[in-house]
């Protein structure tokens, strides 16, 4: 997916359009997750749409719950709702970062093999 730490650094408009393309597949991960969170509390919590999307918003975002549930099966996929979020933003993270972080690198090991003496390929 990304170049090889021997090849040249990709130019500035490909690293940009990665780094949409990066952005894109975190909001469509962020957007699924708020979906799932939404339609499990309306349907499983008994909550209205609002509240539903408020809940599920506020979990993702780390945050906590908003609106108390009083069934058992609520309070499970409220709890396994929450672990699943840490885990999307930590994902979600992960992805927007990537291309940064691979830029930074292979521009920071440029010509490094020139200066370790290593012969070229």
């Amino acid at each position: 997916m990304f170049e090889h730490r021997r090849q040249p650094l990709v130019p500035r408009e490909v690293f940009l359009r990665r780094l949409l393309r990066h952005g894109g597949i975190a909001l469509a991960l962020i957007a699924g997750s708020l979906l799932l969170g939404v339609l499990g509390y309306r349907f499983i919590g008994g909550l209205g749409w609002v509240d539903a999307t408020e809940n599920a918003a506020m979990i993702l975002g780390g945050m906590g719950p908003v609106s108390p549930l009083t069934t058992d099966v609520a309070k499970l996929f409220a709890a396994f709702y929450a672990l699943f979020s840490g885990i999307v933003f930590l994902v979600g993270v992960g992805v927007l970062l990537a291309p940064i972080l691979h830029r930074f690198m292979h521009r920071f090991h440029l010509g490094e093999d020139d200066k370790a003496g290593a012969p070229k390929r």
